[in-house]
Formats: structure tokens, sequence, C-alpha cells
């Protein structure tokens, strides 16, 4: 007899500039990494695996499957693993869809599974961006265009080493809506910006990014410590703070290859595609 088997393999999310904006219907400039989360889903009697996946596996109406995942995301660094999951989950487990449908879906096994009150900002830079291009995101009209990268623009990640689970912080949220409003315009503003910047033009964008994000509280002491080292670092344009908050990976814009050695420079990857066979 044969087997159903479905392979989704799905990227991880690199967000150059546009930071707790597609809650508000902001702006944002993402890109799909080389990292990337693979979910097998086997035909089976019963459904078998992670408790967790299982569990969004259920939420997502999947078939009864042995349930595998590997990744080379880490888990909270600000890299959407998470969303991740969600996207190969929806895809193993309905097949292949609009991926804006897709990108919906994910998002709302995330927020019944996982409690996480994420905006669309991972899951459509998961699956809308193309080899070598951002994509640049409008979350108000959910209109999406690719956004060929300059030779000039390098980028390396620095880990903080601190975790989280957004579901424990006050992701999304701001003690005064006023200056989270503010945040948004002026980072609408800076996406904009760097749709004509040059390397060092968007290393000074990064910067004011991350002060910005500081000022809606969801930076950390450590974070900004280390942020501060890497902005005075020779070679280094600009750093910030990626992703939710609260810790995870921070994003720096360099002037060349050489600057921080122990880091690779990354580069962007294909979105993420479902494989469909039997066994």
């Amino acid at each position: 007899m044969l087997v159903v088997k479905r392979r989704a393999s799905i990227p991880a999310r690199i967000n150059i500039i546009g930071e707790h904006t597609d809650y508000l219907g902001g702006l944002a400039l993402p890109f799909a990494s080389d990292h990337r989360l693979v979910l097998t889903a086997t035909q089976a009697e019963q459904t078998s695996g992670d408790e967790t996946v299982v569990g969004l596996w259920r939420a997502a109406g999947g078939w009864p499957a042995t349930l595998k995942v590997e990744s080379t995301i880490p888990i909270g660094a600000g890299m959407s693993s998470s969303a991740a999951l969600c996207l190969a989950i929806v895809l193993c487990a309905q097949g292949s869809q609009d991926a804006l449908a897709a990108c919906k879906e994910a998002q709302r096994i995330e927020h019944q599974v996982l409690k996480t009150p994420c905006g669309l900002l991972d899951q459509m830079a998961m699956m809308m961006s193309t080899e070598g291009h951002a994509v640049l995101i409008d979350f108000a009209t959910m209109d999406h265009q690719a956004f060929l990268l300059p030779s000039d623009w390098m980028f390396k990640l620095v880990d903080s080493g601190i975790r989280r689970q957004l579901s424990e912080t006050e992701f999304g949220a701001s003690s005064d809506a006023h200056v989270l409003s503010q945040h948004a315009t002026q980072e609408n503003l800076r996406v904009r910006q760097a749709l004509d910047a040059s390397s060092v033009e968007l290393g000074t964008l990064l910067n004011a990014s991350h002060a910005s994000l500081q000022s809606i509280g969801v930076s950390t002491p450590e974070i900004d410590d280390l942020v501060a080292h890497l902005q005075s670092t020779p070679g280094v344009l600009g750093a910030r703070m990626m992703g939710g908050g609260f810790g995870g990976m921070i994003l720096v814009a360099v002037n060349g290859s050489e600057v921080l050695p122990d880091a690779p420079l990354i580069s962007a990857s294909q979105c993420g595609f479902l494989e469909e066979g039997f066994e």
C-alpha cells in the first residue's frame, strides 16, 4: 500500500528594518535566510511526534501521521523558529495553497496553540521571499514586492546568548500607546529610506531603529550594551536587535566579510516550499 509523505522546508526570517510594525499596518523589509526547518509528515495509523508539534498539527486539521522535525533555526533567537514550524505544519497538513492564505493559517494556529500574539511579518517573509532579494511588505494592504539586495549590503548575525519565549513577555505591547505609534511612524519612514540607501546610510538607519526599539521597551540592558559595543567596532556600519525583542540575534551591517570574522555573511535564500510523494 502506498503511504503519503509530505515534506515542507521553511527558511528562517532576517528582518533588515521595519520591526514591531506588522500588527500596526506598517512596512517591513525582511528576507529569507539559509537557516531552515524541515517537517516530514508520513501517513500512519495514528499521529505521533513532539507534543507541541502534534498540538499544532491537530489545530491545522492534520491527518494521522508520523511527524519529524529537523531544524537549523535557533529557538528563541529572533529568527522566527515558531512561525517556521507553524508554516511547515500548515503546508504538510493542508497541502499547497495560496501563500497569503498559508501565512494567515499559520498565524492562527500560532495564536491558538503557542499563545504568541504575532503579526504576519515572519510568515510573509518566509513564503514570499526570493533568492538574492528582500521583500517589501505593506501590512496595511498585504501588498508585497521583491527588492533586489544591493551588492554592498552585507549582513552578519551576532547571538546575544539571551533566549526568551515571546508568549511569556510583553511582546507587541507598550506601556505608552503614543510611544508605540511614534515608533511605527518613524520605523515606516526608515523602511522607505532604506530602499534608496547606501550601505553606510543603511547602517545609520539600523542604529536609529535600535534606539527606537529601546523607546518602546522591547530591548534589555544586556542587549543594549552588546549593540553599543558592535556599533563602535571598526568596519561595522550599524547594528540593531532583531525580532520581537528581549533577546536573540543582533543584525549587524558590515563593510566587508573580514569584519567580525567569527560570524559568516548571511545571504537571501528561497521561500518555503512543499514536496509530496509516496513510499
